[in-house]
C-alpha cells in the first residue's frame, strides 16, 4: 500500500512528480481491478476518473455484465469502506439514511441510538436504483451534493472519499421509476456497460468458474485517494480550453448561440453548470493520468459523452425519431469549434 503524499503543488517539478505519482497509482489501482474484471476498459476508466475527480457515476446495463463486480473490486483495490444497497419499491429513505431504535442497556434499562444507514460509508452501490420510488431515491440527494446525511434532527458528515456508483437495467422498465433529472445531474458521467468482446469470454469463464478466485489486494488507501483528489482540482485549466467547456455546455441548451440544429430540434432540456463542472473536474484528471499539468481540448472532449449524456432531455419528437444522447454529443463535438 502506497503512502498518502502532499497535494500541495506550486512549482513545474512538483508538477511533474505529481503528475507521475497519478499515474502510477492510477496503473496499481487499474491492475487490481482488472485482476477480477476481464474487457470493459472504457468503463474502469471512467470509474476511476469520476473516483479521482470526486464524482458519482451511473451504470447502465443489462444483467450480468459485472457492474456490481466492477464497484466491489474498486473498492477493495482503493482499501475503502463499502457498502451495498438493493433498491426495491418498498425501501423507505430511513432503510438508507439510518434511523433511531429503540435498545437494550448493560443496566437493564432501554435508549433510543441512531443507527446508520448503509449510505454512511465510502464507496456505496446504488444498485438498480430505478426500482425505488422518487421519494426513497430522493434520500440520496443530500449525500451526493453536501457529503452529508439528515435524518430526523441529526446530520452526519460522510467521511471522504465518498462516491455513489448507482446501477440501473435499461431494458426492463416493468415496475421502475426512472431518476428525475435533479438527481441525474448529480452524477458526474453516465457510463454504458456493453457486451464483452468475443476475445473476453474464455477469460470471463476461467475467472468465474475456476475452483480458484481472483485474489484483489489494496493498492492505496482512502487518505490518498483525498489527496489525489486534491492535486486534481490543482491543475490548470486555460481561459480557452474553460471556454470551449463552456460553449459545449451551452450547446446542450436549445436555443442558446452554440446549440445545433439537431438540439433545438430535439432536445426539451439542456445542460445546467453543473455539466461543465464535470467536464473540467474530469478533464483534469485526465489531463494528469496522460502525464500533463494543464488540460487541453483532447481532454475535455474525451470525458464529453459521460458528462453530458444524461444531462439532456430529449422531446417526444426525438423520441419518435430513434434520436439518442450519443448522436446529439457527438453532433456538438462536431459543429462547437475548438480555440
Amino acid at each position: 500500500m502506497t503512502s498518502a503524499v502532499n497535494p500541495q503543488v506550486t512549482d513545474a517539478d512538483q508538477a511533474r512528480e505529481a503528475a507521475a505519482r497519478f499515474c502510477l497509482l492510477y496503473a496499481g489501482i487499474k491492475d487490481q481491478v482488472c485482476a477480477m474484471m476481464v474487457g470493459q476498459d472504457e468503463v474502469i476508466d471512467g470509474v476511476m476518473t469520476a473516483l479521482f475527480a470526486g464524482g458519482h457515476v451511473l451504470l447502465e446495463g443489462v444483467p450480468g455484465l459485472g457492474k456490481t463486480m466492477l464497484v466491489n473490486s474498486l473498492s477493495q483495490a482503493v482499501g475503502t469502506r463499502f457498502s451495498r444497497i438493493q433498491f426495491t419499491p418498498d425501501m423507505m429513505p430511513a432503510d438508507i439514511q439510518g434511523t433511531t431504535v429503540l435498545v437494550d442497556t448493560p443496566g437493564g434499562g432501554q435508549e433510543l441510538r441512531f443507527q446508520e444507514g448503509p449510505i454512511v460509508s465510502n464507496l456505496v452501490l446504488a444498485d438498480e436504483i430505478n426500482r425505488a420510488t422518487p421519494k426513497t431515491q430522493s434520500a440520496l440527494l443530500e449525500a451526493m451534493q453536501e457529503r452529508q446525511v439528515t435524518a430526523g434532527r441529526r446530520t452526519l458528515q460522510l467521511s471522504e472519499p465518498f462516491c455513489v456508483l448507482a446501477t440501473q437495467n435499461p431494458v426492463e422498465q416493468e415496475g421502475t421509476y426512472p431518476l428525475p433529472e435533479a438527481q441525474l445531474d448529480r452524477f458526474l458521467f453516465k457510463l454504458v456497460v456493453g457486451y464483452p468482446k468475443e476475445e473476453d469470454y474464455a477469460a470471463i469463464l476461467d475467472r468465474t468458474t475456476g475452483s480458484e478466485a481472483p485474489v484483489i489486494e489494496a493498492a492505496t488507501s482512502g487518505d490518498e485517494v483525498v489527496a489525489m483528489r486534491d492535486v486534481v482540482r490543482q491543475v490548470p485549466v486555460p481561459d480557452l480550453i474553460k471556454t470551449y467547456a463552456i460553449h459545449l455546455m451551452m450547446a446542450t441548451q436549445p436555443g442558446s448561440n452554440y446549440a445545433p440544429a439537431v438540439v433545438t430540434e430535439y432536445v426539451a432540456l439542456g445542460s445546467s453548470p453543473r455539466g461543465a463542472q464535470a467536464l473540467l473536474l474530469a478533464g483534469k484528471a485526465r489531463a494528469l493520468l496522460n502525464g500533463r499539468f494543464a488540460v487541453s481540448c483532447d481532454d475535455i472532449r474525451e470525458v464529453a459523452l459521460p458528462a453530458l449524456r444524461h444531462r439532456m432531455l430529449i422531446n417526444f419528437h426525438g423520441q419518435s425519431e430513434g434520436i439518442t444522447d450519443e448522436q446529439i454529443v457527438h453532433e456538438i463535438l462536431q459543429t462547437v469549434e475548438q480555440p
